[in-house]
């Protein structure tokens, strides 16, 4: 093996332990959000639209870093080459690091409120960084109860578009809290979609993961039916008018979808193949997000 075939192999473990596509989940509930208000009225407060993007994004790295920390300590990430504890060695400078971005992005989210001389932003964004933690950190640990997914659409559908909603707007939509269903689901799957590939160690570890409790193959099944109800619920909403005839731009995702629910169905139970399928699941939220809140804007 040369010195470049090895860079290039840890070139590709630090990218698969930073995940920047997966940053599409703090991106789409405030983009969402934003459309829906303008939509709604008509103007777009730029200043805290990129401070509240920032910050999300920054908060997420929180989740992702913290995530591998507290992993390592249950032992279930022994195999995960790109974990970042593993690739660093150093557990503490890690939990530093996602520390930081937490502070960094919670003082966005504070000068937005503080613009705004109004809690309400902070207040949901801060019960969002609750759920992230309980997700993961001790003593809860409710991912590893298999409640993960709940706490995830949740935080990052109507909680953080709500949020994202009411930082141009100081007001709340039934628009906004319909659309969070959507985005919530999308992002829901990505993590879903997670747990295919590592049965075998979530079962080591101790993890009741929602596959290690239905098994892949339920879970394919649960995974076609969680794709359609995004695509239905946007058709019925735009049918009865609550959504504007373009946000059916969203269904640009489809194929996406389609490929998703195919890979999945084919190769649930084998692990080498299937262990990308949350990539997948992460263009289904992009592209779907993407186009679903331009047809807001339009």
């Amino acid at each position: 093996m040369t010195f470049q075939t090895i860079n290039q192999s840890q070139k590709k473990l630090w990218l698969a332990a930073i995940k920047p596509p997966m940053y599409s989940v703090a991106i789409m509930p405030i983009w969402v959000g934003t459309a829906i208000a303008f939509w709604e009225k008509n103007s777009i407060n730029w200043s805290i639209f990129s401070t509240f993007l920032t910050s999300a994004i920054l908060i997420l790295a929180w989740e992702n870093i913290s995530n591998d920390v507290f992993d390592s300590e249950t032992g279930i990430d022994k195999n995960k080459h790109h974990s970042l504890v593993n690739l660093t060695g150093n557990k503490s400078l890690m939990f530093v690091l996602s520390n930081l971005f937490l502070l960094l992005g919670i003082l966005g989210i504070s000068g937005i409120s503080w613009w705004q001389k109004d809690l309400t932003v902070i207040g949901l964004i801060l019960l969002c960084c609750f759920l992230g933690y309980i997700y993961q950190g001790p003593p809860f640990r409710l991912g590893y109860q298999g409640l993960g997914e709940i706490l995830c659409f949740f935080a990052f559908g109507p909680l953080a578009i709500s949020a994202a909603y009411y930082s141009q707007t100081k007001s709340c939509s039934m628009i906004s809290l319909t659309a969070s269903i959507i985005i919530g689901i999308t992002t829901t799957i990505i993590l879903f979609c997670s747990h295919f590939h590592q049965v075998k160690d979530d079962l080591a570890a101790g993890k009741l993961s929602p596959i290690v409790r239905m098994g892949t193959k339920a879970g394919s099944q649960l995974l076609s039916w969680s794709c359609g109800i995004v695509f239905v619920l946007i058709s019925i909403c735009v049918g009865l008018g609550i959504f504007p005839v373009w946000t059916l731009l969203s269904f640009g995702g489809l194929p996406f979808a389609i490929h998703l629910c195919r890979h999945v169905g084919n190769y649930h139970d084998q692990p080498e193949k299937v262990s990308n399928c949350k990539f997948i699941a992460v263009y289904l939220h992009f592209f779907s997000g993407l186009l679903f809140g331009l047809g807001f804007i339009i």
